[in-house]
């Protein structure tokens, strides 16, 4: 994949994944939403006729409200997939019915989905909420890496999945020290201690080859095993053969950490760079690293901080732009009904909440008059834009991993790499 396409799949990734987070946070007010959803080889007619029984059937319904909103509701899909002869490439999903929006306020709505993966059921549900799932699991990571750290005290493990680290669980030895106990021959105690590792290892290689191998779609999904702790542990237990048979072969190598806690996954993920390259969380390692190696330098190539960043786009000095994916503010232009004055805002949003909303008790600076939303981009799609004029690189930065986390709690979400120095 070309870092283009890389980017742009990055960028539906973020529309794809705040779009279903939008959808999660409508509510109705009885079992009136309806989410229904459309592999690419059914028949559009097939799902009409199935609608319109529906609507027949809603009169069976006790409670005119909740009959009036469904029937609505399935009318207005109705006249959305009029226009379709067949379903799109990889299907469609329809939401669609009356949003409880406060205040004894409800608006009736609908949303069309183009999935990015074929869908593969059919599906018509009504309910307080919309049925998003088939959706969240499109989100899932396709590529899964398992990971294990132990030496002869503790253990433990997890996986990788894009870039999140997951932990899972782990285990500690009664394995005796080197120093023998008085009363003990030198040889006895060596074998005790040689049975003791052996069963330990034992139950490493069972619990964390169960874990694995419960993953979802192993055969598929799962790309291999990451081993470390300190030599010659990672080796002893890899030549014994601990783990699985389906397993063991995945094995893809050992690494040195100094770490065998839950903390050791992160530092064997770090030690496995070259083993991982071309894993996206590795990307986003390097790219972050290389803005805080750039950060602490005097005269160092880096901004960060909305104000800052946004005065270096316009000037084109950025040469890669820094977005966190956990982002959610929109750029709004707000006007003065009264008088006509407008300004720029960046508003972060609220779950369930629109600008208007959150902007309903602002009044004009100039003359106290009330103000209304006159435009509204969400704010990553509006600095992406300032960042294409430029030919600037945008990358998308999960906050699942400390460096993307540090990025959204410290920076703000947004920063830079710079192409040259302008002291903003």
């Amino acid at each position: 994949m070309t870092e283009q396409a890389e980017m742009d799949d990055a960028r539906k990734r973020y529309e794809f994944k705040k779009m279903l987070e939008k959808l999660e946070a409508k509510q109705g007010s009885g079992t009136e939403l309806i989410s229904i959803y459309i592999p690419p080889d059914k028949q559009i007619h097939d799902v009409t006729a199935q609608l319109r029984d529906e609507f027949g059937q809603c009169a069976n319904i006790k409670s005119k409200q909740t009959r009036t909103n469904v029937q609505s509701a399935i009318s207005s899909i109705l006249s959305r997939l009029k226009y379709y002869k067949n379903p799109p490439e990889n299907g469609m999903a329809i939401f669609c019915g009356t949003i409880e929006l406060g205040g004894d306020r409800s608006d009736l709505q609908c949303t069309v989905v183009d999935p990015p993966e074929p869908l593969n059921l059919y599906m018509y549900r009504c309910s307080s909420n919309f049925e998003l799932e088939p959706l969240r699991e499109m989100l899932e990571e396709k590529s899964v890496y398992g990971l294990l750290v132990l030496d002869r005290r503790e253990a433990f493990w997890g996986f990788l999945r894009g870039n999140r680290i997951d932990p899972v669980a782990g285990v500690t030895s009664t394995v005796p020290g080197k120093q023998r106990k008085g009363g003990q021959s030198s040889a006895r105690f060596q074998r005790l201690r040689e049975i003791a590792i052996n069963e330990f290892y034992t139950k490493i290689g069972e619990r964390s080859s169960a874990a694995f191998l419960a993953e979802k779609d192993f055969f598929e999904r799962f790309k291999g095993v990451l081993i470390g702790g300190p030599s010659p542990t990672k080796e002893e237990f890899e030549a014994g053969q601990y783990l699985h048979h389906e397993v063991q072969k995945r094995v893809l190598g050992l690494f040195d950490v100094a770490y065998t806690n839950e903390s050791g996954l992160a530092e064997l993920v770090d030690a496995a760079k070259d083993a991982l390259k071309g894993v996206e969380v590795m990307k986003e390692k390097d790219v972050m690293n290389r803005f805080l190696k750039e950060l602490v330098k005097d005269d160092g190539l880096a901004a960060y901080g909305e104000d800052s960043v946004r005065k270096n786009l316009e000037l084109g000095s950025v040469d890669v732009l820094l977005l966190s994916s956990g982002l959610r503010k929109s750029r709004v232009t707000i006007k003065c009904q009264a008088c006509g004055h407008s300004e720029e805002r960046t508003i972060a949003m609220e779950p369930g909440k629109t600008v208007s909303d959150i902007l309903a008790t602002t009044n004009c600076r100039k003359c106290t008059g009330p103000m209304v939303v006159d435009t509204e981009v969400d704010i990553i799609e509006e600095l992406t834009l300032l960042a294409d004029q430029s030919n600037a690189r945008v990358d998308i930065i999960s906050d699942d991993f400390e460096e993307g986390s540090m990025l959204y709690t410290a920076f703000g979400g947004i920063a830079a790499i710079l192409r040259y120095r302008t002291g903003i």
